[in-house]
């Protein structure tokens, strides 16, 4: 029974104008690497899942979005909360539009990176938690000139911007932070270079 009033519970409770500004925050975000937000109206999903994460969930996914769970964030209970609140089907990794897990759950290989034809098939990885980090300077669109971060990788990601227009595009939730970078961002490894 407690399994079941956690599914139903952890929603927006205005959804029209909490959703409108958990969208434009993630917007936010993604147009400007290496930037935090901190939201301030969220979802609430079950543990482990940041309520960051569950904001995101929520703007991000419906019945037309395909989503994979990945590590501690599949579990029944978080598994029960998506399909009530967002209707997005579960999927293998390789069908996922949308990924959630923790750093050391993803397997990044095996995730749609779009086409040439169709750049933006690609999935959109969200990363919740805490993770060893280093420190980075980050280039690109939405950056004026540099801004600095902590990624849980470099090589990764430099690789991921390698291949654009293709590639993956991520979130990064903690608690109530969010930051993004996608996939055009240039990473480069240190504060200063």
């Amino acid at each position: 029974m407690e399994q079941t009033s956690d599914m139903l519970t952890g929603g927006f409770s205005d959804a029209p104008r909490q959703s409108a500004r958990a969208f434009r925050a993630a917007l936010e975000a993604m147009a400007r690497p290496g930037s935090t937000y901190v939201l301030q109206e969220m979802a609430d999903a079950p543990a482990p899942v940041s309520r960051a994460a569950a904001t995101l969930l929520l703007v991000l996914c419906d019945a037309e979005t395909p989503l994979h769970l990945s590590g501690v964030c599949d579990t029944p209970a978080i598994r029960g909360w998506v399909t009530f609140h967002t209707g997005a089907p579960l999927v293998a990794a390789a069908e996922a539009m949308f990924v959630l897990g923790d750093w050391s759950s993803l397997d990044l290989r095996v995730l749609a990176r779009g086409t040439a034809e169709y750049p933006d098939r690609s999935a959109t990885v969200i990363v919740d938690g805490d993770f060893e980090g280093v420190d980075v300077s980050l280039r690109g669109p939405g950056i004026k000139d540099v801004s600095v971060t902590r990624l849980p990788d470099v090589v990764v990601f430099q690789e991921n911007a390698a291949h654009f227009p293709l590639g993956l595009d991520f979130y990064f939730t903690r608690g109530a932070k969010l930051s993004a970078l996608p996939r055009s961002t240039r990473v480069t490894a240190g504060e200063n270079a």
